[in-house]
């Protein structure tokens, strides 16, 4: 499991166990990250956060890495 993985993993567990954490992750989720994990995204990013039901299912899209350019020198973008 990659570091990315592992820390997705971690945010979905605690947003379970966490109410409070899992609200303010659906309202805020870069606040949320911030104060629960010490991470700051870049202001131009964005962030949605969803919650799944048992009617509703979230299927995510990734970019197309054909279509993503990556500027020169970057080797990859870790949060």
């Amino acid at each position: 499991m990659s570091s990315h993985e592992q820390l997705k993993a971690k945010i979905i567990q605690k947003a379970w166990e966490d109410e409070a954490f899992k609200n303010q992750l659906l309202a805020n989720p870069k606040a949320a990250l911030k104060e629960s994990f010490g991470i700051t995204l870049p202001g131009d990013f964005t962030v949605k956060a969803v919650e799944e039901t048992s009617t509703d299912f979230v299927l995510v899209i990734p970019a197309n890495p054909a279509k993503v350019l990556v500027p020169a020198g970057v080797v990859a973008l870790t949060w």
